[in-house]
């Protein structure tokens, strides 16, 4: 049994490999990914994204738990801060979630952002493709938690869900300067804080100043994610999201972006034995002008 039919087959320990295989950029996750795309298409891939301290990781447990309790497979890519001294994630899966770490129907994954920029590591994608084959009907995604940088979530997820807090002024800036256009559901967490009604208004005038090309209004969710109030009904809201009959629309054009991103990845990688730091110092002390060296570099990938 090859082991992209031992991961359509369940079996976690090859599902678990092919993950590390992934993250690491093995040789050998390309060919696997390939075999297993004809059977992707079926997972709800569900984002969850705001500023650090918001409570994502809480919020997140407990839409997995609820979504246990509707017997779904579930999948977490929790995307983290990379360690200066391992190249790891500084934060694991082990200490997160650890309610569901016994549970086969749930698999979760900690990833290094690896200097990727968005909140988002760059295997993503893949690690979304390969937990979509695996069988996940749902598929949460947690961001990094770097502000407006974060709206590269939107290029990846069926729907993407904001978390706010009350009292932290930084979080209606962050939505005036990009988050706004990409939140399809806003959650305002810890709302038994002084100051939710306030954000709620604060977020309900922003939408007020414009529309989205869909018609669609995000609806703003209460939560308190420590005791498990409001999850039921955020839920709910991302499920009114994706049955609006927008999916297939969105979907192009997320592979659009994410088909772009993924070119520019491949020729760094093609790239990588090129001497940037050399290129660097002749351009900084204008011995050559950085058009005529990228221009050299594309005329060497034709030939």
């Amino acid at each position: 049994m090859t082991n992209a039919q031992k991961i359509l087959s369940g079996d976690l320990r090859a599902l678990a490999r092919a993950a590390t295989s992934i993250e690491n950029r093995s040789h050998r996750a390309e060919p696997l990914l390939k075999e297993l795309f004809p059977y992707t298409g079926k997972a709800s891939v569900i984002g969850i994204t705001g500023s650090p301290g918001v409570g994502k990781s809480t919020l997140v447990d407990r839409l997995v738990h609820e979504l246990r309790r509707e017997d779904k497979q579930v999948g977490v890519i929790a995307v983290d801060p990379t360690s200066p001294y391992t190249g790891g994630a500084i934060l694991g899966d082990r200490i997160r979630m650890l309610a569901h770490h016994a549970d086969p129907g749930v698999f979760i994954r900690s990833m290094a952002t690896r200097g990727w920029l968005g909140g988002l590591a760059a295997a993503t994608t893949d690690m979304t493709v390969l937990l979509d084959a695996a069988g996940k009907e749902v598929v949460l995604i947690e961001t990094v938690g770097v502000g407006q940088d974060e709206v590269e979530i939107a290029k990846l997820a069926d729907a993407t869900v904001v978390v706010l807090v009350p009292g932290m002024g930084d979080d209606v800036q962050a939505i005036k300067a990009g988050i706004m256009e990409i939140a399809d559901v806003f959650v305002i967490n810890k709302a038994d804080q002084p100051g939710a009604d306030q954000l709620e208004r604060e977020i309900k005038a922003i939408q007020s100043l414009s529309t989205r090309k869909d018609g669609w209004v995000p609806p703003v969710i209460r939560t308190t994610a420590t005791d498990g109030q409001g999850i039921t009904e955020a839920l709910a809201a991302v499920r009114s999201f994706l049955a609006r009959g927008a999916a297939k629309d969105r979907t192009v054009a997320n592979w659009n972006m994410r088909l772009r991103e993924m070119l520019r990845e491949r020729l760094l990688e093609h790239f990588s034995d090129l001497d940037f730091q050399a290129a660097a110092e002749k351009v900084a002390a204008r011995q050559e002008d950085p058009y005529s060296i990228i221009d050299g570099w594309l005329k060497q990938y034709k030939d």
